[in-house]
């Protein structure tokens, strides 16, 4: 990979819109820097959105994915603020997060390095969590009402 990612490049995301039965809360899990993050990674070449998403969670969680939705749901860019990509010499590098909500076949989840906990969360409860910064761009974007059925 490349040292140095030019200005003009995203890392681009591709993020699991999980929620609980009342579909009004989401699903994060917590990873094992203590940050919470919705589930999901980076696209790989050639992958499209399901195979994605469905590779991720397998990693993450040891979930199998039942369903994801054919349109994302939400798109958010934002600057990261992991310090990992000074460490990287990347500088600070932009993200985009394409997220599509997503059915699982259940939630017993398999604790990994990238997953140690899950929880569902309502959008004010995740401004006190020690979050990713999409994350929160997330939060305080997520509408309810936009999720009456997974289509």
């Amino acid at each position: 990979m490349n040292e140095k990612i030019p200005d003009c490049f995203y890392r681009i995301s591709v993020k699991a819109l999980i929620l609980d039965s009342g579909r009004t809360k989401f699903l994060l899990v917590k990873e094992d820097n203590g940050y919470w993050a919705l589930p999901g990674g980076g696209l790989d070449w050639g992958e499209n959105q399901e195979e994605c998403i469905a590779r991720e969670i397998k990693e993450e969680m040891g979930l199998d994915v039942l369903r994801v939705a054919k349109m994302p749901t939400y798109f958010i860019t934002f600057q990261s603020d992991l310090s990992r990509h000074q460490e990287l010499n990347r500088g600070d590098a932009w993200r985009a997060n394409v997220i599509y909500d997503t059915e699982v076949s259940s939630l017993d989840f398999v604790p990994s390095e990238e997953c140690v906990a899950v929880q569902f969360f309502e959008p004010e409860e995740v401004k006190k969590l020690q979050a990713f910064h999409g994350v929160k761009i997330f939060a305080s974007q997520f509408d309810p009402s936009k999720h009456k059925s997974l289509e």
